[in-house]
């Protein structure tokens, strides 16, 4: 299973939401380049990036300093937070990110979801972020009546690169992963599902490999120490 490190960007600053809630911020680091470059050192094979100001604004709020992390990080990374025009995500992909992910427009405009899909196969990340089960858009402010399962079922043709799912609930909050959702979104996806929120132990990853997650995002419990990044590879490599 492939361990992701989740760096989450607001104001030029790293930092952590717990629930999604703007107003609960913590910030752990204002080097997000020095943090992508600490991260490759102790054995990152692939990054996580989110522009939670992008997301809030619905546009690109730090297309330039994602673009230094990708450069520094030299390794693939993936951007998600305020891509919701096929320009957006053409301008991220012929700057150096590997993979977009793309949210609120799968339930916003699914037809330029599939548009930016074909037009980049496997490099197009579904990014499904559910409370209840329930798909949250517009930088989790907004939580609508559709079903995230149901979204994954419907774009099951596309040729996405994978489906991040974010349990917003558990979401910085080292509670442990949603487990009984996963588990159901594995059900009904046919891309891979990388699996984000609440990771908080060693045990946590390899109960999210053993479900049989292509991928794991970690991000608090990497910031709190909770364990290294190097044993955090090694649990995800055990399934």
């Amino acid at each position: 299973m492939e361990l992701w490190p989740a760096i989450d960007l607001r104001g030029g600053n790293c930092v952590r939401l717990f629930q999604g809630d703007y107003a609960r911020e913590t910030v752990f680091g204002t080097d997000p380049v020095a943090v992508v470059e600490r991260f490759v050192v102790a054995g990152a094979r692939r990054l996580h990036i989110v522009d939670l100001d992008g997301a809030k604004a619905g546009l690109p709020a730090q297309a330039e300093l994602v673009a230094r992390m990708a450069q520094a990080a030299g390794v693939p990374c993936q951007v998600g937070g305020g891509v919701r025009t096929f320009e957006t995500a053409a301008a991220y992909l012929t700057a150096g990110l590997a993979r977009v992910i793309i949210g609120s427009v799968a339930i916003d405009d699914p037809d330029l979801l599939v548009r930016i899909a074909r037009a980049f196969p496997g490099r197009v990340v579904l990014g499904l972020d559910a409370r209840d089960g329930r798909v949250a858009v517009r930088g989790w402010l907004d939580t609508s009546e559709i079903v995230a399962v149901d979204v994954a079922r419907r774009h099951a043709e596309l040729p996405l690169a994978a489906i991040v799912y974010t349990d917003i609930a558990t979401d910085g909050t080292l509670a442990g992963p949603n487990l009984a959702a996963l588990r159901e979104m594995l059900g009904a996806a046919t891309a891979p599902v990388i699996a984000s929120g609440g990771i908080a132990t060693l045990d946590d990853i390899r109960r999210v490999a053993d479900l049989g997650c292509a991928g794991c995002i970690v991000g608090r419990a990497l910031y709190d120490h909770a364990f290294t990044l190097p044993d955090a590879i090694a649990a995800a490599a055990e399934a």
